[in-house]
């Protein structure tokens, strides 16, 4: 029998020409409401900055938000980009989303910028470029479980409130190269790979190292993986196709180096003839199509990364053509009928 595969959604607050940029935000708490009334398992958010076409720069602030709108879907930071930031000031913030939605916050972090260099160091200016990640990373994890740093640690007697007798936010990984998967691995925890970053290249590998070396740890007995993945679903292909050509567009513009909000299809600036072929391979490779196409694939994707969760990122012009996107996706898969009850995480060493 095949196992269910699970559906969560990641969401970016993306701007689209024509729409104020706050609106996206405002866009992204009426699609977490959505994506819980439908079933989908989690409902992640991004953190970008100094980004003309991503609007979402503060997910613990907006996690807040999603908090107080919805009651069981799983919400979570994909991620907090770690190195801008204490680890302490993440544990503290994210103690007080458990203390709003207990047992449902989940706690991404990656260690890309998220940004350009520049406003990087816009925000830490004090990160002198040493690789401090891991360091990070295992006093996030004792600050974030209520557990006490290493002997000898400077800052050991320091706690992250509001602490919890019964729930913890769960720490990911997330990443787009071995780098994370083998860190995720060290640390026993659940890992998540941008699949829409790289479209799929290197997939494989960074699943297989995490695999291969995960350490069983208080807070995680077993690998847990997933990936993001772009993917939009349409009445039909040829509806798909229309919606896509937004996103091939900026796609394009981007890798020259031009950013800017998501421009509607039908204002689209002409595609020159080696950009309509770049297009049309963008959109074979392309998690896009009729709802069953799209599903098909994905089924595929999860069979062969041996996968029972694929998180969806979805980009549209039209916010109704993205929330039925997911509306497709979430029958195709039947969400409605296997949603579970989120699972509260009890605090490590408890």
């Amino acid at each position: 029998m095949t196992q269910p595969i699970s559906l969560s959604v990641l969401d970016q607050s993306t701007v689209s020409a024509g729409t104020p940029e706050d609106q996206a935000i405002r866009d992204t708490v009426s699609l977490a409401q959505h994506a819980e009334a439908l079933g989908y398992r989690r409902f992640w958010i991004a953190e970008h900055h100094n980004h003309a076409s991503i609007a979402g720069s503060s997910p613990e602030v907006l996690l807040a938000a999603l908090a107080m709108k919805t009651e069981r879907i799983r919400l979570g930071s994909a991620g907090v980009m770690l190195p801008h930031y204490s680890a302490l000031h993440v544990a503290e913030q994210f103690r007080v989303l458990d203390a709003l939605a207990p047992g449902r916050i989940d706690l991404g972090v990656g260690r890309a910028p998220g940004s350009d260099g520049r406003t990087a160091y816009a925000l830490n200016p004090h990160n002198d470029g040493a690789d401090d990640f891991p360091a990070q990373v295992r006093d996030l994890l004792h600050w974030s479980h209520g557990l006490e740093l290493p002997e000898g640690h400077r800052f050991r007697s320091i706690t992250a409130h509001p602490m919890s007798d019964a729930t913890a936010p769960d720490l990911w990984m997330l990443g787009s190269s071995d780098y994370g998967a083998q860190l995720a691995a060290h640390f026993g925890l659940p890992y998540s790979f941008a699949h829409f970053i790289t479209d799929g290249r290197g997939a494989g590998q960074a699943l297989e190292l995490y695999r291969r070396g995960f350490k069983p740890s208080p807070f995680l007995q077993a690998p847990q993986a997933n990936l993001c993945v772009w993917a939009l679903a349409a009445e039909t292909e040829d509806e798909a196709r229309h919606w896509f050509r937004s996103r091939a567009r900026w796609r394009i513009d981007r890798n020259r180096g031009r950013l800017g909000p998501l421009l509607a299809p039908d204002d689209l600036p002409p595609f020159s003839r080696d950009e309509e072929t770049e297009m049309e391979n963008l959109w074979a490779s392309s998690y896009a199509g009729s709802a069953k196409q799209v599903a098909d694939k994905l089924r595929r994707l999860a069979q062969e990364q041996q996968l029972d969760e694929i998180v969806i990122l979805t980009w549209a012009h039209s916010r109704d053509v993205k929330r039925r996107s997911y509306e497709l996706l979430a029958q195709e898969f039947d969400l409605a009928a296997t949603a579970a009850e989120p699972r509260r995480t009890a605090r490590a060493g408890l």
